[in-house]
């Protein structure tokens, strides 16, 4: 029972670290435009969004050195959008390896990297066309009236 009740509380408390990643982060919006000084370690603002005491705004290969907000805020939208596709991926490549295919009538390999080379010529064109058309669709809604990044 004691091995029963360690499982369980190591679950919800994952899940409940886990929910915290789809909560907007409590760093006032003034903190974005001041102009704050620059740790050893940071090329950006140590007061930034991201900034975690004591490092500050944590960069060491100097990526973020003399970029302005409108461009750190397009870099983490990016590293935003490519951690979910990294995440989708591995869950994709777990899918895959159990042998589940939603495509296909599950006639491709159980090993993801095979089942890629047998992907068919058509399942590429509607991956391409289907990225595409997600990263148009983002490109349309900034160009909205009103619309900003926080």
């Amino acid at each position: 029972i004691y091995i029963i009740m360690r499982a369980v509380v190591a679950i919800l408390l994952s899940l409940l670290v886990g929910a915290s990643g789809f909560t907007s982060p409590s760093v006032p919006t003034s903190r974005l435009t001041s102009s704050a000084p620059l740790s050893v370690a940071s090329a950006w603002r140590d007061d930034a969004l991201g900034a975690i005491a004591p490092m500050g705004y944590f960069d060491p290969l100097g990526l973020s050195r003399n970029k302005d907000d409108a461009t750190m805020k397009l870099y983490r939208e990016a590293e935003l959008k490519h951690g979910r596709v990294a995440m989708a991926a591995c869950l994709g490549w777990y899918v895959t390896a159990a042998g589940v295919h939603p495509a296909f009538n599950s006639q491709l390999s159980s090993d993801p990297l095979k089942a890629m080379a047998q992907l068919p010529l058509i399942g590429w064109v509607q991956f391409v066309l289907g990225c595409g058309a997600i990263e148009w669709m983002a490109w349309k809604i900034k160009e909205r009236p009103g619309y900003q990044v926080r």
